[in-house]
C-alpha cells in the first residue's frame, strides 16, 4: 500500500513539474529554464546502516549527529575522532520515532558529541557500524562563510544547486524553511534526508520552518510539524526557547535567529517574548553581526504570497531595527530579490538588509512575476532564477554577500554588495550604553552602503 501510494505521489509530482510557465520580463538576458522532475533517492544500505545523516549545531563546541535507521534495536552512540578509522572519543545520545497515518518513520537518532576543536575536521560514525563520514567544525573568530538556501525540495534543480553549494568551502548552511516539499508524503522525507546526506553530513545546517512543513490534518494531526520536529531537531533549548520552530545560536561572532513564520509571533505570544529576551542577551562587542532568517518575507515586490508576511512584520519589524539587525533572509518566494535597507516601508540606513532567497530548486517552479519598479522602490536587485547564496564575514565590521544563480553547470555569479555591519555603523548609535563599538578596520569596498 506505501509502495502503490508513493509511486502515485510521484507520478503526479512529475506531471506537475513539468508544466511550462511563461517567461519573465525581469532585466536579466538570462533564459529561465522550467521546473526539473522530483529526484527520488533510493535505501540502499542495510536495515542496521545509518542513513539521512546530518550535523548541527549545539552551543560553542558541540555538535549534534542525526540519523535514522530501520532496525529499531539500532544504538544511539557517536564514535568520534581526528584521524580516519580511529575513534578516541564516543557518546550516547535519544533516539524517537513517529507515526503519520499508515507511515512508520524508522528509528530516528540524535547524538550531541563534544567538545570540539573549532576549524577542525572529524571523523565519525553512527551506530558503531557502517560507513564513516567527517565533519568541520566552524571557526571560532573571523572569518566565516554561510551558504543560504530557501525553499530546497528535491528537484533535479535542488541536486544542481547543492552541488554549485558544494564547489566552494563554507562553513554553516543556513536554511529559512521549506526543506523536502513532502506535503505529508512521509516517505519523502526519506528521500530528502537520503539526498541531502553527502552534504548535511559535512557541514552543520541550521534550518526553520516554512509552509510546507506544517503537514496539519484536522483532528488527527492539528498541530503540525510532526515529522519536521521529529527529522531535524535544533538546539531551541540552549536559546531558552521552548519550540524547536524558533531558536538563536552563536558561531565565530555571529548571532543568529530562527525566527518561526507559522508559530504565533504577536505581542503575547511566546515567541515575541522569547525574541524580546534574547535580543536582550546580545553583545555586540562579542559578536557584532546580528542575522534573522523567516519564511515568509516581510518586503517582497513579486505577485506571489503578497503581503504573507505583513502581519509578522507589524508585530516584530520595530523589535530588530532597534536591535540593530544587519540581515534578515526569507524564503517563500521562488526567486531573488535583496532589498536596500528598510524599515517600516522606508529606506532606513539603520534598517536591516532584507534578501529573499526561496529559489533552491523546489518543484513548484519560479516565481516569475514581479511589480512594475517606481522610482522609489525599496527593492535593489530581483531576479526569478534558481540559485543559492553566500555570506562571507571577514571580520567584525564588513561581509561580502554573493547570489549565484544556477545556470547547468555552471554556478553564475548575479548580485553581490559589501556590507558594514551596524554594530560599527557612525549613523546608528541607539545602542546599550555598556556596549562599546570595536575599531572600524579598513577595507576595500566596490560596492558599500
Amino acid at each position: 500500500m506505501e509502495k502503490s501510494w508513493l509511486t502515485v505521489s510521484l507520478h503526479l509530482l512529475t506531471i506537475l513539474s513539468s508544466i511550462q510557465f511563461p517567461r519573465s520580463h525581469a532585466s536579466s538576458d538570462y533564459s529561465r529554464q522550467p521546473p526539473r522532475s522530483l529526484i527520488f533517492t533510493p535505501h540502499h544500505r542495510s536495515d542496521s546502516d545509518p542513513q539521512q545523516v546530518h550535523i548541527s549545531l549545539v552551543g560553542r563546541d558541540r555538535m549534534k549527529v542525526s540519523w535514522i535507521t530501520d532496525d529499531k534495536s539500532a544504538r544511539s552512540i557517536v564514535e568520534y575522532g581526528k584521524i580516519p578509522g580511529k575513534y578516541e572519543a564516543s557518546a550516547t545520545g535519544e533516539h524517537t520515532s513517529y507515526n503519520y497515518f499508515f507511515y512508520s518513520s524508522g528509528k530516528i537518532h540524535n547524538v550531541e558529541i563534544g567538545p570540539l576543536e573549532a576549524g577542525t575536521v572529524y571523523y565519525y560514525r553512527c551506530g558503531g557500524s557502517g560507513q564513516e563520514f567527517y565533519f568541520k567544525t566552524p571557526p571560532s573568530s573571523f572569518p566565516i562563510e554561510f551558504a543560504v538556501v530557501g525553499d530546497l525540495g528535491q528537484t533535479e534543480w535542488t541536486a544542481s544547486t547543492l552541488r554549485h553549494v558544494n564547489k566552494t568551502n563554507y562553513d554553516v548552511l543556513l536554511l529559512p524553511g521549506d526543506l523536502s516539499y513532502a506535503d505529508s508524503d512521509q516517505s519523502l522525507w526519506d528521500c530528502f534526508g537520503r539526498l541531502v546526506e553527502p552534504y548535511a553530513s559535512h557541514r552543520p545546517w541550521m534550518v526553520t520552518e516554512g509552509n510546507h512543513e506544517i503537514e496539519i490534518f484536522p483532528i488527527i494531526y492539528p498541530h503540525g510539524f510532526k515529522a519536521f520536529n521529529s527529522r531535524w531537531p535544533m538546539p531551541f533549548q540552549e536559546s531558552g526557547s521552548t519550540s524547536n520552530l524558533y531558536y538563536s545560536f552563536e558561531v565565530a561572532g555571529c548571532h543568529v535567529i530562527m525566527l518561526g513564520s507559522y508559530a504565533e509571533f504577536d505581542e503575547k505570544s511566546s515567541q515575541y517574548k522569547w525574541l524580546t529576551g534574547d535580543l536582550g542577551k546580545v553583545d555586540r562587542r562579542r559578536t557584532p553581526w546580528l542575522i534573522v532568517l523567516i519564511h515568509a518575507p516581510w518586503y517582497n515586490t513579486n505577485l506571489a504570497h503578497k503581503g504573507e508576511g505583513e502581519s509578522m512584520r507589524k508585530a516584530m519589524e520595530k523589535l530588530l531595527y532597534e536591535a540593530r539587525v544587519d540581515v534578515v533572509f526569507a524564503g517563500h518566494v521562488h526567486a531573488y530579490e535583496r532589498f536596500t535597507r528598510v524599515y517600516n516601508n522606508k529606506a532606513d540606513a539603520c534598517g536591516p538588509i532584507h534578501v529573499t532567497i526561496g529559489d533552491g530548486g523546489n518543484r513548484e517552479g519560479l516565481a516569475l512575476t514581479f511589480e512594475k519598479p517606481t522610482s522609489a522602490s525599496l527593492s535593489v536587485y530581483r531576479e526569478p532564477s534558481f540559485g543559492h547564496g553566500r555570506l562571507r564575514i571577514l571580520n567584525q565590521t564588513h561581509a561580502f554577500w554573493s547570489w549565484h544563480r544556477n545556470n547547468d553547470s555552471d554556478s553564475i555569479l548575479g548580485d553581490s554588495l559589501w556590507l558594514q555591519s551596524l554594530s560599527v555603523s557612525r549613523q546608528c548609535t541607539q545602542f546599550q550604553q555598556d556596549q562599546a563599538s570595536p575599531p572600524l578596520v579598513s577595507v576595500n569596498l566596490n560596492d558599500e552602503l
